[in-house]
């Protein structure tokens, strides 16, 4: 945790904006600063209101079941990829991982589709619950320094979603699906927006790419080495953005 992540139920008082006031907190934070950063009364840390902006937190009051800062927040968080990100259901105990990569590498929007080769019981996993997706970004943004909620959309039906929804969403921007097969060379890394889909393990079968490549999307590869999932993700966001 490099950021201590704040929201707006945890000030004491504040002014109008929440740029600064009195926080307290208590629970999985609590226990990272005591045990990790082992802070005690006039430590200054790090910290970021969610959805907001990022500044320092100075520690007045620490006990063994809560503590109090002073926040003053005046720093923009890191600027988003410029990237819609499809990404086949992966099984969950890689979900959980790899929406924390997502968080933590700057995509804001991201799409978890179906496909023919995910299992029909991914979808119906306590993985997918809007509470544990925002537990996996929130541990992303911590990550990163990153106080900005990606928004997380789920689509279990791969056809509609392709044919009525992704033309539009990849309008005007560099629309791309990473396949091994008959692709491509992953081009260089730009800041032009970018529409990206993802397989699942195996990939997408024949059927999806045609049908990814009819909304527009350009079939790419990252060379003869086949990634899992959780590996392609961060290298393909490495490639295709400038660091």
């Amino acid at each position: 945790m490099n950021l201590i992540l704040l929201f707006k139920d945890d000030y004491i008082s504040h002014q109008g904006d929440f740029s600064s006031g009195t926080v307290r907190l208590t629970g999985r934070r609590l226990s990272h600063i005591n045990d990790v950063q082992q802070a005690s009364v006039g430590h200054t840390l790090r910290v970021g209101l969610l959805n907001g902006l990022i500044g320092t937190g100075k520690v007045t009051a620490i006990a063994s079941d809560e503590l109090t800062m002073e926040v003053t927040l005046t720093t923009q968080p890191p600027s988003p990829l410029p990237l819609t990100l499809l990404l086949a259901l992966p099984r969950p105990k890689m979900l959980k991982r790899t929406l924390q990569t997502c968080a933590a590498m700057g995509v804001k929007q991201l799409y978890l589709i179906n496909s023919y080769r995910v299992d029909k019981s991914y979808w119906s996993s306590p993985v997918l619950t809007p509470e544990s997706i925002r537990e996996n970004l929130i541990l992303g943004l911590e990550q990163c320094n990153d106080t900005i909620m990606p928004s997380v959309h789920l689509r279990k039906r791969f056809k509609p979603f392709v044919e009525d929804e992704l033309p539009q969403i990849a309008e005007n921007t560099r629309a791309l699906v990473a396949h091994p097969y008959q692709a491509s060379k992953c081009p260089p890394a730009t800041e032009s927006p970018t529409t990206l889909a993802v397989g699942p393990e195996g990939g997408f079968i024949p059927y999806e790419v045609e049908k990814l490549n009819n909304a527009g999307l350009e079939s790419i590869h990252l060379g003869s080495r086949i990634l899992r999932v959780e590996t392609a993700v961060p290298v393909l966001l490495a490639r295709l953005f400038p660091v």
